[in-house]
């Protein structure tokens, strides 16, 4: 295959957003999926932070044989500026924005989370606070198939999901053709 032919292929794979702590990695539920993720032929989606957003994108990165991209939606300033941490080490393709890491934590139309819900094809939640719940807020209103990946209590109208097998079914179905 020549480098024309992989990069069309490249833009074809679904993209599965991750989210999750800016601040916490959760190690135990992002490296095993983001290595997971990495083996089924699709593009990773964070916010391009550190905590789950680094350590998800860590483990994708980290796996020689993927086809994917790491791309991230970052914060930034007026003239596009990201503030310190972003973009994580391991994002490939930053998508910068103007958005305000300040700000950014909610539904309202200045949040960059729009971008994170709509982008994805289907999205994963990892344990996450504000921001998180944000994004599994406009999941819900964006009718985006999204599942949590947790061992704690759920969120209504959110499906928990404690085994990775079955956070990875659910991607299967969502991306299949």
């Amino acid at each position: 295959m020549d480098a024309m032919d992989a990069e069309a292929l490249a833009r074809r794979l679904p993209i599965v957003g991750v989210l999750g702590s800016g601040t916490e990695a959760h190690e135990e539920l992002a490296a095993p999926l983001g290595a997971a993720l990495a083996g089924m032929g699709v593009h990773l989606l964070t916010g391009g932070g550190g905590g789950v957003m680094g350590a998800v994108s860590e483990a994708f990165a980290g796996e020689t044989d993927r086809e994917g991209l790491v791309l991230a939606v970052l914060p930034g300033d007026a003239s596009g500026a990201s503030p310190a941490g972003y973009p994580n080490p391991w994002v490939e393709l930053p998508v910068r924005t103007h958005l305000p890491l300040s700000g950014n934590q909610g539904t309202d139309a200045a949040s960059r989370n729009h971008l994170n819900v709509l982008t994805a094809d289907v999205l994963i939640a990892l344990p996450g606070s504000a921001g998180t719940r944000s994004e599994l807020a406009l999941a819900l209103r964006y009718a985006r198939p999204v599942v949590r990946h947790a061992r704690d209590e759920g969120i209504e109208g959110v499906e928990t999901l404690a085994d990775l097998e079955d956070v990875l079914a659910f991607v299967r179905e969502h991306t299949s053709p």
